[in-house]
């Protein structure tokens, strides 16, 4: 994992942990203002427990590894600490934008079309084609707002949902798709919901190692 991979990673790690906003059931994490088209992503989506392993309820095949190589550049997997890959963002997503986040699917549809139009007139591959420091550069380039192909999602916007719909399929309770084998969960210790804590568990200032137990 490079230097700008890890800058990453803490970056997103030191967001979740610092806001505090990590709970049993669900997280919503805060991506900043977005426009009213964009502001329907405030709460984990209500569905059902998927393996995380399975796509296809929204996306299509190409769409479903645009998505996957975006979040996992937004958060990159590393030995020993898992990745988007890893946690089953896709799935997540997926299954949200079948569901709970069905109203975001022209933003998604239409948002990967220009970002392949941007990508192709930049760097004549689609995204999915370009090598991690190029996707990169599309990623930053989306978060600045300096992607003219990009109308309605602006390339913010596009951003700014991605980012944090990447942030609840890696933090949310596992029962919404994402958060596979609570990779989220014990990438910043949080021990999920847990029938009891006991009075030294209380006390103690120890890192709580006891294994995560899913909501319900």
């Amino acid at each position: 994992m490079t230097n700008h991979d890890a800058t990453r990673r803490a970056f997103l790690v030191r967001a979740i942990t610092g806001a505090g906003a990590i709970a049993g059931a669900e997280l919503v994490p805060n991506a900043g203002a977005q426009n009213n088209e964009a502001q329907k992503e405030t709460k984990a989506p209500d569905q059902p427990h998927s393996s995380g392993d399975r796509h296809g309820a929204f996306f299509n095949r190409d769409d479903a590894a645009t998505i996957a190589a975006f979040t996992e550049r937004l958060m990159p997997g590393a030995p020993g600490k898992p990745g988007a890959h890893d946690a089953g963002v896709l799935n997540y997503i997926d299954l949200a934008l079948s569901g709970a986040y069905a109203d975001l699917q022209d933003f998604y549809r239409r948002g990967l079309a220009q970002l392949d139009a941007h990508c192709r007139k930049t760097y004549n591959e689609p995204f999915l084609r370009l090598e991690a420091a190029r996707q990169d550069e599309v990623i930053t380039a989306l978060e600045e707002g300096k992607a003219a192909e990009f109308t309605w999602p602006t390339a913010q916007e596009f951003f700014n949902i991605i980012r944090t719909h990447t942030m609840e399929g890696m933090f949310a309770d596992p029962i919404y798709g994402g958060n596979k084998d609570f990779a989220g969960w014990r990438l910043v210790g949080f021990p999920g919901a847990q029938p009891i804590f006991t009075t030294t568990d209380m006390q103690s200032k120890q890192a709580f190692t006891r294994a995560p137990i899913i909501g319900l």
